[in-house]
């Protein structure tokens, strides 16, 4: 009987280290998400001093105008773990916005990652859709991020957040619209090259196959001069329909003391990279 307790507890043992053993990535993902200290968390130092003073006051005001709450956080690195889930478990971790507006906004940076994200709590996902964050994220953000400019990059997105919430979202879909202007695109010009050519080449053949009998002199039989140089339509050189005295043919190329409310997101919002 004695040796079946000992048994028993010894069991009871490893099961306890296993489950130990079996918590401790959990564990460990709980131990990544920063404390939040205040309306600008710049763990990964990427905003100079006088941008963070700036933001934090910029967010305070428009806090305390309207209550929706903008939180901005620069982290290192996301540990392996896609930006998607990290931003709303922080978000819920840091109960962004008001318990019954749930009208948070966070703005989260993983630097070694190069990755941004805007998570948007459900109370305000009407009115910073989708759409805006994803224009936030492209027009202002990545561009000025692979400038090294990232102290300016989060601060644009931040001003035009706060344009957007404040009930004028205009101007950031009227440059959206002129940003989506095909930019130029190498692969569309080198195929315009190559019809070109092709053209000039097929219809070129043509003409001075019937042009210089009607327009040119004729020198000999199947022979004409026109524009100063010498024709024989019924004859193809190696360089095409005509020859001008060489044989190359007729052309050549060569983001202290802060808390969030108690709201909470669902996953709305944009992702980015740069």
């Amino acid at each position: 009987m004695i040796l079946q307790i000992d048994e028993g507890r010894h069991l009871g043992r490893l099961v306890a280290v296993a489950l130990f053993v079996l918590a401790l990535p959990f564990v460990a993902v709980a131990a990544e998400l920063p404390a939040l200290t205040g309306r600008v968390v710049d763990n990964a130092g990427i905003i100079d001093a006088g941008t963070r003073a700036a933001l934090t006051q910029k967010l305070a005001d428009f806090e305390t105008k309207g209550s929706d709450q903008i939180v901005v956080a620069t982290i290192p690195s996301l540990g392996g773990e896609e930006i998607e889930p990290y931003a709303n478990r922080l978000f819920r971790f840091w109960k962004l916005g008001q318990a019954k507006e749930n009208n948070g906004v966070l703005l989260l940076v993983a630097k070694n990652d190069r990755k941004m994200r805007i998570e948007v709590g459900y109370g305000l996902e009407g009115t910073l859709t989708d759409l805006h964050t994803k224009l936030i994220i492209e027009n202002d953000m990545v561009p000025a991020f692979r400038a090294g400019d990232f102290s300016g990059g989060i601060s644009k997105a931040v001003d035009d957040m706060i344009m957007v919430l404040e009930g004028h979202p205009e101007e950031l879909e009227a440059r959206g619209q002129r940003n989506q202007q095909a930019p130029f695109n190498s692969d569309n010009l080198f195929f315009a090259i190559f019809i070109g050519i092709w053209a000039i080449i097929f219809f070129g053949s043509i003409a001075a196959s019937i042009l210089p009998p009607i327009f040119g002199k004729k020198l000999g039989p199947g022979r004409y001069r026109w524009l100063g140089m010498t024709f024989e339509p019924g004859r193809r050189s190696s360089g095409g329909g005509w020859s001008s005295g060489s044989s190359g043919g007729g052309w050549s190329s060569g983001g202290g003391g802060f808390s969030g409310g108690g709201g909470s997101s669902g996953g709305g919002g944009s992702s980015g990279s740069w």
